[in-house]
């Protein structure tokens, strides 16, 4: 997205009424592997993709298993009911607000993906999880055990009637 289209967006957002706050701090409950909410805000963690609740990726001994849940589940356990502090970004096309999430000074995003539970989205990071995904690969943690298929493909999937089953296996799947 260009700086242009970003600001047309913001001006947008503005001229509707719409603020985002300054920063959003609370307790945390966890929707899904990048997704919480705060006093009844929903928040979408910026920069990362996170494997979908129903999604299934396979492990190193190459049985399925839920690792969206395992992301949500995991992301819970480090939180671990601290105080959870948001910077929003911008609004999705869900009207959910993007942010980068912080507990106990580490980025939610970066831990995410540094464990394996989540990708780099590059398209809207610009990669500044990068490094910390090919830390997460080499090293073999989370999803990189075995193989997945990148979340926002899953969603496609599914949105085309696809069944949760058929659409975390993939030919083209990450080993």
């Amino acid at each position: 997205m260009t700086v242009r289209w970003v600001g047309a967006g913001l001006v947008l957002l503005f001229s509707c009424g719409i603020a985002l706050p300054d920063d959003m701090t609370g307790q945390a409950s966890i929707i899904d592997g990048d997704t919480l909410e705060i006093h009844g805000t929903r928040i979408r963690l910026w920069g990362i993709d996170a494997p979908e609740s129903s999604q299934l990726c396979r492990g190193e001994d190459s049985e399925q298993y839920r690792c969206g849940a395992q992301a949500a589940n995991e992301l819970d356990a480090f939180i671990a009911r601290r105080p959870v502090s948001c910077i929003p970004i911008s609004l999705d096309r869900y009207s959910r607000i993007v942010a980068t999430c912080t507990v106990g000074g580490a980025d939610l995003g970066q831990w995410l993906v540094r464990n394996g539970l989540a990708l780099d989205w590059p398209q809207y990071s610009k990669t500044k999880y990068a490094a910390d995904q090919r830390d997460a690969e080499q090293s073999g943690r989370g999803i990189w055990k075995g193989s997945y298929v990148e979340p926002w493909l899953y969603r496609v999937c599914i949105r085309t009637n696809g069944s949760p089953a058929m659409c975390s296996d993939d030919a083209n799947a990450h080993p």
